[in-house]
């Protein structure tokens, strides 16, 4: 049995169960999340945009809200997310001092690639952290790389029946990343930046996560790109040491 908090903060807990609804029921107009948390609609409203904005929620365009990206589960692998992030950390500083880019830990959710750990560059102008954030796997680099490690038929029951995915391209194109051995993002997500990715694997060889280090567009140069690999496929074997206790 669960005691409420002596000092309960209502927005908090207002919040957190219209989550729990959106997850577990289905989408909600904001009259039904108001009459649900017996709430008023324009306090409902605010803490349906708070959820929007976290990635909690997304409104529909026919105005119904409905669980949000950071509420899909994020495939289970021999490393649970956190567990990851605290073993990936200090690595993807090590490269972000190696390399002067801002790096990225991304998992795969679904379709979407979910950032869950950035280490930023100290430079002035950057790509800055992205924690939290998530944007469609087979457009960002880690996504991609990840995407490239799975089966053909697991790809195609990924997008199943999704909108505006061309499936024969996209397996052209994770096809070319598996032989390549890296993915390339340039401006795919973003207009004025470009990322490098790489697919970190547990030790029966399935994909676990994602390393990329994202950069300026003005400061890509192809010529790098042989070195930048080498340096993210270093970092990535050191994670999987640490994490899975490799020889």
């Amino acid at each position: 049995m669960r005691n409420q908090p002596h000092y309960r903060i209502a927005s908090v807990d207002h919040a957190l169960h219209l989550a729990t609804l959106l997850q577990q029921e289905g989408p909600l107009r904001v009259s039904d999340a108001a009459e649900r948390l017996g709430v008023s609609p324009s306090t409902a409203h605010r803490l349906l945009a708070m959820l929007v904005y976290r990635g909690f929620a997304e409104q529909r365009p026919d105005r119904l809200y409905e669980a949000g990206d950071v509420l899909r589960p994020v495939a289970a692998s021999q490393a649970p997310v956190a567990l990851l992030r605290q073993v990936a950390i200090p690595h993807l500083h090590e490269l972000v001092a190696r390399v002067g880019e801002s790096v990225n830990l991304v998992v795969l959710a679904g379709t979407d690639a979910r950032f869950v750990a950035t280490a930023e560059s100290p430079q002035v102008l950057r790509v800055g952290s992205r924690v939290g954030q998530t944007l469609p796997a087979r457009l960002a680099s880690a996504g991609r790389a990840v995407l490239a490690a799975l089966s053909t038929d697991q790809v195609a029951g990924l997008y199943e029946g999704a909108e505006g995915v061309d499936l024969e391209r996209l397996h052209r194109e994770l096809a070319l990343i598996r032989k390549r051995g890296f993915a390339i993002n340039d401006q795919r997500t973003e207009s004025g930046l470009t990322a490098l990715g790489t697919v970190l694997h547990d030790p029966d060889g399935l994909p676990v996560a994602g390393v990329a280090i994202a950069m300026p567009t003005v400061r890509f140069d192809r010529d790098r790109v042989p070195s930048w690999v080498s340096a993210l496929k270093a970092t990535v074997s050191e994670i999987e040491r640490e994490l899975y206790n490799a020889p």
